[in-house]
């Protein structure tokens, strides 16, 4: 298995956009055109947020998803090379447009109104050298998105002993075939499964699916987690909220990494003690990605 001495190996499978952001005084009513305070487009998506993420914490990343060989893509391409993010592109020989996110995130709370085509115009095949991938990695993250691909890769890294990590942010078709092959669950406060209408609900759902350890965030309140034998909160620091975009994404990240660096992700492996200081280090991380503008600012001075 892959040393966590070093630098720690993450795989993240799933969803890459072009994020296209707009800081704005409001969302603008039907037929009402306004300008933007700021701008900012960049690589965007919850698996290569998380990567991104990863490897400004100090970690490997790379991102297994689909882009395509459109301008755009080359584009969004440059900026995971920029963040130190590999990418396996599964549509290189696509000339199609990758999928585009339209953001505006309102100034005054920070909140974001999002519009995307998400990973609905591609259906990947798993990879020749997915095994290759998966066993190269300390840990390998899935935010759903690809379901396919990301139940191949996830059954495969459980064979091989690589603790996985979903990120939960909607319940999506086939999420139920990606679980039992899941050792952490972290979901937003939108994971609704069947009948599950609270966060306790999603929690025990988690559970009852063969997941062991698994949280629920919900802004800028506390962190809902459980596993094998307890459960608990986490607080979340309070800061000033800019913008709230991708700070899920960057949770996500950050909780691999400290997982990885732990070497103790591993289901069985894994204490109450570890899983809550992994989860408040990320939210420590994440509150620090909202307070700024954009999915990049955080980064700056470290």
């Amino acid at each position: 298995m892959p040393t966590t001495r070093g630098r720690p190996e993450g795989l993240f499978v799933g969803l890459c956009t072009l994020d296209v952001i707009q800081l704005v005084d409001h969302v603008p009513a039907s037929d009402e055109k306004l300008t933007a305070r700021e701008q900012v487009v960049a690589a965007g998506g919850p698996a290569a947020n998380a990567a991104a993420a990863f490897s400004h914490l100090g970690g490997t990343a790379r991102l297994l998803t689909a882009i395509g060989s459109h301008p755009l893509g080359l584009g969004i391409t440059a900026d995971l090379d920029r963040l130190g993010v590999a990418v396996s592109d599964l549509a290189a020989d696509s000339a199609e447009p990758p999928a585009v996110s339209s953001v505006l995130v309102t100034a005054s709370s920070g909140e974001r109104a999002v519009a995307s085509t998400n990973a609905t115009s591609h259906r990947l095949t798993p990879p020749d050298d997915l095994y290759a991938l998966v066993a190269a990695c300390d840990i390998a993250e899935f935010d759903g998105h690809h379901m396919d691909l990301a139940v191949a890769a996830a059954r495969l890294a459980r064979a091989a002993g690589r603790p996985t990590v979903l990120d939960g942010g909607s319940w999506k078709d086939g999420t139920q075939n990606l679980l039992p092959f899941i050792d952490v669950a972290v979901c937003s406060a939108d994971f609704r499964p069947p009948g599950a209408g609270t966060a306790t609900d999603a929690l025990r759902f988690l559970r009852e699916h063969g997941v062991a350890w698994s949280a629920v965030s919900r802004g800028g309140r506390p962190i809902e987690w459980a596993g094998p034998d307890s459960g608990g909160t986490v607080e979340v620091p309070a800061v000033r909220v800019a913008d709230t975009l991708g700070a899920g994404d960057v949770l996500h990240g950050a909780l691999a990494h400290h997982l990885a660096v732990q070497g103790l992700a591993v289901q069985g492996h894994l204490t109450s003690q570890a899983f809550v200081q992994a989860l408040r280090g990320a939210a420590q991380v994440a509150s620090r990605a909202c307070a700024s503008f954009g999915t990049r600012a955080w980064m700056q001075g470290g």
